[in-house]
């Protein structure tokens, strides 16, 4: 096999990269025998399955470890630089819900790894590059399309997360990240902002839970449109309401505790989180 230079390989994938963001307008309104698509079948799944999720998420993670850590140490790095760019841009009562809102942008992050799970469950053999396979997928203009929408809901969190903090604690930003800790903790309004900031992320975090946990996985796997993939993923959310609640509270926690060393938790629990998503589709919307 011969190994070309990064030049070579962009020019390889230039047509494939132009042909994909054409059929985004396609993605949203799938015509011809797209529109006569079945429903996909929702089965009602148990805690177990969750669990076997995770099991399998880890197994494809240790099977491609190398590979899987290298291609994910861009979410670390990306988190330190939104971070430092917090930190410069006097914006530190954003820090948490910019930390927190890797969940919200988490499942088109995780698009490659669905795709390296899908690749070893058909018996492939898979390396990091193959993550980027999706490019080639005739799903890429759809799963664009989600990824934008999902990025409009992260940006919508952070103007939410900034009204909230001048509803309450008020219009100037801390100065340090010590007075901005004695006004969230040691105040009324500080615990107001802290009370009404969970409420609403909740709701953010509940929302893009119910149309993305399946919408990704479904669109790789099969030739639908993106608002089909959306309605299968909030039925599949609908019929199972208690396994997909802990499952989020999971994604959230795992997200959250991998954010915390300085983001560097992320190389390892985004991996585990993206193939034991891809799992859990396949608990959820059967073949």
């Amino acid at each position: 096999m011969t190994i070309r230079n990064p030049a070579e390989w962009g020019a390889a994938h230039f047509k494939v990269w132009s042909h994909a963001v054409a059929e985004a307008s396609h993605a949203v309104s799938p015509t011809g025998e797209d529109r006569s698509a079945y429903e996909p079948t929702v089965r009602r799944i148990r805690t177990a399955d969750l669990r076997d999720a995770l099991a399998k998420g880890l197994q494809d993670f240790a099977a491609y470890r190398t590979d899987v850590f290298f291609l994910c140490l861009i979410y670390p790095l990306v988190g330190l630089v939104l971070a430092v760019a917090v930190f410069n841009g006097d914006a530190l009562h954003l820090l948490f819900p910019l930390a927190s809102g890797f969940t919200l942008i988490g499942p088109f992050a995780a698009i490659g790894l669905y795709e390296m799970s899908r690749r070893r469950e058909q018996g492939a053999t898979v390396t990091w590059a193959d993550a980027f396979g999706v490019a080639a997928s005739p799903a890429f203009g759809a799963v664009l399309v989600m990824g934008l929408i999902l990025t409009a809901i992260f940006l919508l969190w952070l103007v939410a997360a900034q009204l909230i903090y001048m509803a309450t604690i008020g219009p100037q930003a801390p100065d340090t990240v010590g007075a901005f800790l004695d006004q969230t903790i040691t105040t009324r309004a500080g615990w107001a902002m802290i009370i009404l900031g969970c409420g609403v992320g909740f709701l953010f975090a509940a929302v893009v839970l119910a149309i993305s946990v399946v919408s990704f996985p479904l669109l790789l796997d099969r030739r639908v449109g993106v608002a089909m993939a959306i309605r299968t993923s909030v039925r599949a959310t609908l019929k199972n309401p208690e396994p997909m609640a802990l499952w989020g509270l999971i994604v959230v926690g795992a997200l959250i505790l991998g954010s915390i060393p300085a983001f560097v938790g992320l190389a390892i629990v985004m991996p585990v989180l993206g193939h034991g998503t891809w799992h859990l589709y396949r608990r959820l919307v059967p073949d």
